[in-house]
């Protein structure tokens, strides 16, 4: 491993609030109790497989509205991230609960977030709120928030429902592998940060590890 690098000063074109990228971000939070219920209320997979459907479009949207229109602001890099992974948890949690997945790989998956998150104390004494995000986490959080709906489309006996499962299951199962390989880096950065940055530091930079 090399020796991670120095994160970047956080760059923002806006202190706005009421953005379109922002607004897209709270219509996608906005539609995690919605998920939730038609999954474990009524039981409307078709609509839950619709509402993530269109969590996905949001979230490319409002990452690229963000660049193109210069409207990068410091609520919306806190806001993406979140809503990733309240997804990942609404996803599993209520997959689990409907016997889809099991509760291991829930506690898998969970167990990630809960390691890293011992590193915030001392990253905060140091001026930093999270980690910086890596290539590898990205690639693990895209597939997972992509495999699940897969795999709850294959419950739905349409035609090629075996293959919707296969393949959602591989693609869960590679999301599971880089999900964590990405926090063994993310630790490896964050105790090198810890190690090599004096807690006087002023200033804090939001980095978050996807």
């Amino acid at each position: 491993m090399t020796v991670p690098s120095t994160p970047p000063i956080d760059a923002f074109d806006t202190t706005r609030v009421l953005t379109v990228p922002n607004l897209l971000s709270f219509v996608r939070l906005a539609g995690i109790p919605v998920f939730l219920w038609c999954l474990l209320g009524p039981e409307w997979d078709a609509i839950a497989v619709g509402i993530l459907a269109v969590a996905g479009v949001t979230d490319f949207l409002d990452g690229f509205l963000a660049r193109t229109w210069k409207q990068v602001s410091r609520l919306g890099q806190v806001l993406d991230p979140i809503a990733d992974r309240l997804y990942i948890l609404a996803i599993i949690f209520g997959l689990a609960a409907r016997g889809i997945l099991p509760w291991a790989l829930v506690i898998v998956l969970v167990a990630r977030d809960l390691m890293l998150s011992t590193l915030i104390p001392a990253l905060r004494a140091r001026g930093y709120a999270s980690l910086p995000v890596h290539f590898l986490g990205k690639i693990a959080t895209f597939c997972l928030l992509y495999a699940f709906p897969i795999v709850l489309l294959g419950q739905l006996g349409v035609t090629g429902a075996l293959y919707f499962t296969t393949f959602g299951w591989a693609v869960v199962l590679w999301g599971t592998f880089f999900y964590w390989w990405a926090a063994i880096l993310y630790m490896y950065q964050g105790i090198w940060f810890i190690k090599n940055t004096p807690r006087a530091r002023v200033g804090e930079k939001h980095l978050d590890a996807g």
